[in-house]
């Protein structure tokens, strides 16, 4: 079977380098991580195989999403990014839901930045459609592209 049955992604060119993309990415999470106006607190972010990453949101009428936790699995700085929420820190299993992949490609005088979801199951896949992939992922793309480039501009 193709991962890419079970795959949602969102992709765009910026205008920056990849350096300052990687640096956006890994540094400023809580300021383009979720559509606006939701906002992001990193909890923890141990880039390392096996490390704990933990993301909270919080919605503008008082929403809480509680931790949301998992781990990293691979890190390639300045590359790429995989996680999956499969797992807690410590490899304690959880209710699995996404692995996430986040890709950083030179490409003309920027970067190809890709978010990719892939969904254990296609019920999980169709909630994650239902839960808003599109646009909320858009959005969030859009949010680090801005970010990113305005970072390039006064860099």
């Amino acid at each position: 079977m193709s991962s890419a049955q079970h795959e949602l992604s969102v992709s765009c060119h910026i205008a920056a380098p990849r350096e300052i993309v990687w640096k956006v990415w890994t540094d400023l999470k809580d300021q383009w991580f979720c559509p606006k106006p939701w906002q992001a607190e990193v909890i923890e972010e141990d880039l390392r195989p096996g490390g704990r990453s933990a993301v909270r949101m919080f919605g503008p009428d008082g929403e809480d999403t509680g931790p949301m936790e998992g781990i990293f699995l691979e890190v390639v700085p300045v590359e790429r990014v995989v996680s999956t929420d499969a797992y807690a820190s410590g490899w304690i299993p959880q209710e699995p839901f996404l692995t996430s992949i986040w890709s950083f490609v030179e490409e003309g005088e920027g970067t190809r930045f890709t978010a990719t979801a892939r969904h254990w199951s296609d019920e999980a896949l169709k909630r994650h459609q239902e839960m808003g992939f599109h646009p909320g992922w858009d959005q969030m793309a859009q949010q680090f592209k801005d970010l990113c480039e305005t970072s390039a501009a006064i860099a």
